[in-house]
């Protein structure tokens, strides 16, 4: 069990001392260290606060104020979008459930393989963005071309660094493939990948195909997180 924090005794009023869990029988280390991460991360606590479904809530909501992209009336499709976190900020940015009447609406797919509580204003949809004509079915829902393909897709983890690096990098590699059928020309691509040496490819293709491409960690990552977010801006259309 958790032990709770203790008030300070000195003059200076209470302490934040940090949760420790104690190791219990049956629970491997690993998640005993994850048990007391969470328990000590304020983005966790503030996304129970504020009601999002996880602390990933934040990143995009760093990454937009900085670059942008979620505009009212944009077209935007999430890739494993589960749990929904980042569906949740997107919807009032983009105006999609029309609150903001003058304002354009915006419309929002989210697409993941397993299914999705449903989020207020988002679309979502139980579909393997890799398989034949999910191209198509996405412009489709959105009646149009995107402005925004946006991914926090993570590989389930092997336990080997350089392995789960190269399972981020495909899927990096794999959701900007899909962009590049989907976007608008002007469109932006957001992507979570690991810090290394292995996505060069996947960087050296975006700045062919984008006026301007960022690499940025939110203040919202964790300091000992390896993840860092590519933004891609300025599509310059498929023929790039």
């Amino acid at each position: 069990m958790a032990k709770p924090p203790k008030k300070g005794t000195s003059g200076r009023g209470q302490r934040d001392l940090k949760v420790r869990v104690k190791s219990a029988r049956g629970r491997k280390l690993s998640s005993t260290r994850w048990l007391e991460r969470q328990l000590n991360d304020p983005y966790v606590a503030r996304a129970r606060a504020e009601g999002y479904r996880g602390r990933a809530a934040f990143k995009i909501m760093d990454l937009d104020d900085r670059f942008g992209f979620l505009k009212p009336g944009a077209r935007v499709v999430d890739l494993g979008c589960a749990p929904g976190g980042w569906l949740q900020v997107a919807v009032p940015r983009i105006n999609a459930l029309g609150e903001r009447a003058n304002k354009p609406m915006g419309r929002i797919i989210g697409v993941d393989l397993q299914e999705v509580e449903p989020v207020p204003g988002a679309e979502i949809h139980q579909l393997d963005f890799m398989s034949d004509g999910a191209d198509a079915f996405i412009k489709a829902e959105l009646g149009g071309e995107a402005d925004v393909v946006m991914s926090d897709m993570a590989a389930a983890s092997s336990g080997h660094k350089a392995t789960d690096h190269l399972r981020i990098v495909a899927l990096g590699e794999t959701a900007a493939e899909l962009a590049f059928d989907v976007l608008a020309e002007g469109g932006t691509f957001v992507a979570k990948v690991l810090q290394g040496g292995a996505e060069g490819e996947l960087q050296a293709r975006l700045k062919r195909g984008f006026d301007k491409v960022a690499n940025v960690k939110p203040d919202s990552s964790r300091s000992d997180s390896s993840e860092k977010f590519v933004v891609a801006t300025g599509f310059r259309g498929r023929g790039a």
